[in-house]
């Protein structure tokens, strides 16, 4: 019964007051929809930085030989370090916490030829853990390099999307033959289109990729550019680095505190950067938006305490008939509440159609995907209860303080 009292005493106030209650209303809406869209934006860039990140690998650690800066056993300091292929199963018989990992050669400026096509590009040898860590996904139909590719040393290649349009424009390249420096190599894969804003060797969509073995045979190389490796647990990272060069600096005789020895970039560093980074401007935004809230707060504060001006007679009958002050009280919190909760499912579904054509315009790639995400959406309600309802309880307090006689003579 009281609410249905509450409710037809809003719509009366509303139809006497429209203007007034529409700017309010205003207030509120415009508060909603900036909050929402500010942090559905900002976890939509997030996640687009995120995955462009990725594009080099989740969670990896690319390594390459330095030059030692510390004397170490009657050995001399500026000895360079030079990687082998048997290093990589060395590391992983030694360290238990290993994962993957694979040898790495680069040969620059190499000749990749079909039919008329010739491109210098970067071919590289690895092993087949390769793909999986540097997140290189075939099409469908085609594969990356296996192990019988490198035990026999065959002449196959995985083409990064990119290199593969170069070469072969519209027409299909799985079972077809490329020229690498005049010496056939059948394609088995083509990469599948990645983002990816991160690299130390090239763009992964411009790379002609061979076995490992194959690479060292034709170009005669002994020694790895590098070696990528991924432990099992990411939270391991540190303690890997660690024993690498605990194994390492055993193996080429080195200091194992010589962090020159071995240059390392561990891509788990850039994550909790953005982590930290977003997770600031979320709450940066989050504060911009409640304080736009806030303002819409104070509007529906302003019109609730002149709504009490007006109604300070009908206050007082109420009080002298019986009412309690916990009645008023209620009222006046409800009419509040009513009022911000409006506002907001107007803001929300505001907020919703926006998000929902934005896809039209095509600018994913630059700002992401805006997601509205029920963090978003539970956050947005939590300060919108909590500003409507401390908007309608100082109003609602000082008329359930009104004095019955004193409210009957205004």
């Amino acid at each position: 019964m009281a609410l249905l009292m509450f409710i037809n005493q809003f719509l009366r106030d509303i139809k006497s007051q429209k203007l007034r209650t529409f700017l309010t209303l205003f207030g509120i809406i415009w508060g909603t929809t900036a909050v929402t869209l500010l942090l559905a934006f900002g976890e939509g860039l997030h996640a687009q930085i995120s995955k462009a990140s990725h594009g080099l690998g989740d969670k990896i650690v690319i390594m390459w030989p330095g030059r030692t800066s510390k004397p170490f056993q009657g050995l001399s300091k500026g000895r360079v370090i030079r990687f082998k292929e048997e290093d990589a199963f060395l590391l992983q018989k030694e360290i238990i916490q290993m994962g993957q990992i694979s040898p790495e050669y680069n040969e620059w400026s190499v000749q990749v030829k079909y039919k008329k096509n010739v491109f210098s590009q970067n071919v590289t040898g690895v092993y087949p853990v390769f793909a999986d860590m540097r997140n290189m996904i075939p099409e469908e139909g085609g594969r990356f390099i296996n192990a019988l590719d490198i035990k026999n040393k065959k002449r196959v290649v995985f083409l990064g999307d990119k290199l593969k349009n170069d070469l072969f424009k519209e027409e299909a390249a799985l079972g077809k033959y490329v020229f690498i420096n005049s010496t056939p190599f059948l394609v088995v894969g083509v990469m599948n289109e990645k983002k990816q804003d991160s690299n130390y060797s090239g763009r992964d969509a411009y790379k002609a990729v061979i076995p490992a073995t194959t690479l060292s045979a034709m170009f005669g190389r002994r020694y790895l550019d590098n070696m990528v490796f991924k432990p099992r647990d990411p939270k391991q990272n540190e303690y890997v680095k660690e024993k690498v060069f605990e194994v390492l600096g055993k193996k080429y005789r080195f200091d194992p505190e010589d962090k020159e020895a071995l240059m390392m970039w561990d891509t788990t560093e850039m994550d909790k950067f953005f982590n930290y980074f977003f997770y600031g401007m979320r709450v940066f935004l989050g504060i911009l938006g409640a304080f736009t809230l806030i303002v819409g707060g104070i509007g529906v504060s302003n019109i609730m305490n002149v709504v009490i001006e007006e109604r300070t007679r009908e206050i007082g009958i109420k009080m002298a008939v019986g009412a309690k002050r916990i009645f008023i009280l209620s009222q006046f919190v409800f009419e509040t509440l009513l009022i911000t909760f409006i506002g907001g499912a107007v803001g929300f579904l505001i907020s919703w159609g926006i998000l929902s054509i934005f896809p039209m315009f095509k600018l994913e790639q630059y700002v992401g995907t805006p997601t509205f995400s029920a963090s978003v959406a539970i956050l947005a309600t939590l300060i919108l209860g909590l500003i409507g309802f401390f908007a309608g309880f100082f109003p609602a307090r000082r008329a359930a303080s009104l004095n019955p006689i004193q409210a009957l003579r205004l």
